[in-house]
């Protein structure tokens, strides 16, 4: 499996997206973590597909969209629409997680699902047909720049033992407190995507990416 930087666009500047997404393209990023919060599943309220569609035309990045968002599967069809390669659901957050799986693939997106830290990796034995990626949160959803919960790194291992074991290809993606000191960490149990925000993102956001990159293409 490739591993992959995704920057977490929710730590961008908001006013200079255009510049935010160039730097992070001429960095060497291919992939974009797109925070969507409802303010009911999580307390903020981000962004939806509108946003996303008028920046798809202007990028060939790749747009890992994390849904934080209650019962998703209505917007579904809107988020293909705006150009959104993959839809990952939390677990959590939907009654019929396997519909809701079925529903983004019959889309033609791939589909990836979120754990919260609390949720233990055993309850996606039975969704891993229909998966394609598993989010593991190593922080509480709702807010950048969180510290680390360390008892996640056991929990990321525990998944990587799942996926292997289960002899799907599924990629292994961790969101939450990742900087430079502890990607190593993350990547060697298991973690084939990083999610990083407020450690890329600032006032010297193509060398942070660049920094991420070296260490994740290792």
């Amino acid at each position: 499996m490739d591993r992959q930087l995704s920057p977490s666009l929710l730590s961008a500047d908001f006013y200079q997206l255009d510049r935010e997404i160039d730097v992070l393209e001429k960095a060497g990023v291919t992939h974009l973590h797109l925070d969507v919060m409802d303010g009911q599943f999580v307390e903020n309220i981000t962004f939806g597909p509108a946003l996303l569609a008028k920046m798809r035309p202007h990028t060939s990045l790749f747009f890992d969209t994390h849904l934080m968002v209650r019962e998703p599967s209505h917007l579904f069809p809107a988020f293909q629409k705006a150009g959104c390669d993959l839809l990952t659901i939390h677990w959590e957050a939907v009654t019929h997680c396997y519909q809701a799986l079925q529903e983004i693939h019959r889309l033609g997106m791939k589909t990836g699902v979120a754990l919260n830290p609390a949720t233990p990796v055993s309850v996606l034995e039975e969704v891993l047909p229909e998966t394609d990626l598993i989010l593991i949160m190593s922080v509480n959803p709702g807010f950048g720049g969180q510290s680390f919960i360390p008892s996640m790194m056991e929990k990321i291992r525990k998944a990587r033992k799942c996926i292997d074991e289960s002899g799907k290809d599924i990629i292994l993606e961790v969101d939450g407190g990742i900087h430079l000191d502890n990607v190593d960490a993350v990547l060697e149990a298991g973690c084939d995507w990083i999610v990083a925000g407020s450690a890329v993102f600032g006032a010297h956001t193509g060398e942070s990416a660049k920094m991420f990159l070296e260490h994740i293409q290792r």
